[in-house]
């Protein structure tokens, strides 16, 4: 709905009509609406149709909203920032914490570093670390992380094996015309193969494997 860009000419999302078409399937199929919160002058229009608050990788050092997040009742999913140390991360879910607001998703989005083969470096070390560090539910990302549809099940399947409570995967019917992030998007047929590679290391793994969109639970 709304899309932070490098590029003021890329396209920067649907805005209000994006969250009524969003709220409008969620309803629809009994799922959730998670979508980015940009600055405090959208809170209270995004907060109307999302179930979850997401912080993007360039807000994670914007404490002035981190910490009026704090005083909401919906939960947050905060992304790490591209340049982010591990620490950092957490110091910022803190900000949210310290509010009042609990129910705090962390999420791995790849960093920033000297390899250009992908569109980042995703830091699967990092989400052991946190689930080390944190009682945080930690999530993974591997669209952005890599930029490369074609690496998106393999990170998956490692994300998953290395502890991640969830992943946030890109998917489209027609990639090749998408309006943004085609490159890093899985087909439903690629989607359904990778759910299946999921359900195999989940038989490996002492976690359920469940996609029941309401399961989302937050412990402290």
């Amino acid at each position: 709905a709304y899309k932070p860009r490098t590029s003021p000419y890329s396209f920067q999302g649907l805005k209000k009509s994006g969250l009524e078409i969003m709220r409008k399937v969620a309803d629809e199929f009994d799922m959730m609406v998670v979508t980015e919160l940009l600055d405090l002058s959208a809170l209270e229009e995004v907060s109307q149709y999302a179930d979850i608050l997401q912080v993007g990788t360039r807000n994670m050092h914007n404490y002035h909203l981190l910490r009026a997040l704090g005083k909401q009742k919906l939960p947050v999913l905060l992304k790490r920032g591209f340049s982010a140390t591990v620490e950092e991360w957490l110091l910022a879910a803190e900000h949210i914490l310290l509010g009042g607001n609990d129910m705090v998703i962390l999420c791995e989005r790849g960093i920033r570093t000297f390899e250009p083969a992908t569109r980042n470096t995703l830091d699967l070390s990092a989400v052991a670390l946190a689930k080390q560090l944190s009682h945080l539910p930690v999530i993974v990302d591997p669209s952005q992380g890599t930029g490369d549809s074609r690496l998106i099940t393999p990170l998956s399947l490692a994300a998953m094996a290395v502890g991640a409570d969830g992943l946030m995967v890109e998917t489209h019917n027609d990639p090749s015309h998408a309006l943004s992030d085609g490159q890093q998007s899985l087909n439903f047929g690629q989607f359904e193969e990778l759910l299946t590679g999921l359900r195999k290391i989940s038989q490996l793994d002492s976690r359920p494997f469940d996609f029941d969109s309401k399961s989302v639970k937050f412990t402290s």
